[in-house]
């Protein structure tokens, strides 16, 4: 099994396989030419297109204002009408789904990589990855940072400075660290 199947599948992988680091090389070398203006990028911006190359997926009316950083960009799906504010990080070892209609503030953080907790072993090297998916109509607050494997429901909000732990249920409103429900959204 390639190692690039193993990262995706979520098992332990190898990330200096250089197929691996070839792919996180060639997404550094397409963030090169969309983080090369801090203009919003939308429509039919040239760098619109370079969007659609790195990412998996992109829907229509997506906004993405640089810089904008990730690992791979393939193993990301974004929805219709998504906004993405400035200095955007998203490691997408695993797969990162987005929904439509979701809106990001500034410095948002999306880490789907993990460590092992034991030191031997997380001095191999090796590592892993969960997936994250945000549903539909999300608005994640500016500095939040959703750890790996978590799933926001639809319609939820995610405060300023949050710390995603745990599933978000949909129509919530989650803050602190950890994040923990604030208030249901009717």
């Amino acid at each position: 099994m390639r190692e690039y199947d193993k990262m995706i599948a979520g098992e332990m992988y190898d990330p200096t396989d250089p197929e691996l680091m070839k792919m996180r090389s060639d997404a550094r070398e397409l963030l090169d030419l969309i983080n090369a203006s801090t203009k919003d990028i939308f429509g039919d911006d040239p760098r619109a297109a370079v969007c659609r190359k790195l990412f998996g997926g992109m829907g229509k009316n997506c906004i993405l204002q640089p810089p904008f950083y990730c690992d791979y960009g393939r193993n990301i799906r974004l929805g219709d009408n998504v906004f993405l504010n400035f200095n955007c990080i998203m490691l997408d070892v695993a797969e990162v789904t987005i929904g439509s209609y979701v809106m990001f503030g500034p410095n948002v953080q999306i880490y789907t990589a993990t460590h092992p907790l034991d030191s031997v072993e997380r001095n191999s090297g090796r590592e892993g990855a969960k997936p994250i998916v945000i549903n539909d109509y999300v608005w994640v607050g500016g500095s939040a940072v959703i750890c790996p494997g978590i799933t926001i429901g639809e319609r939820s909000v995610i405060a300023a400075g949050a710390v995603v732990t745990k599933d978000v249920p949909p129509r919530v409103l989650v803050g602190g660290s950890p994040a923990r429900i604030i208030k249901h959204i009717s």
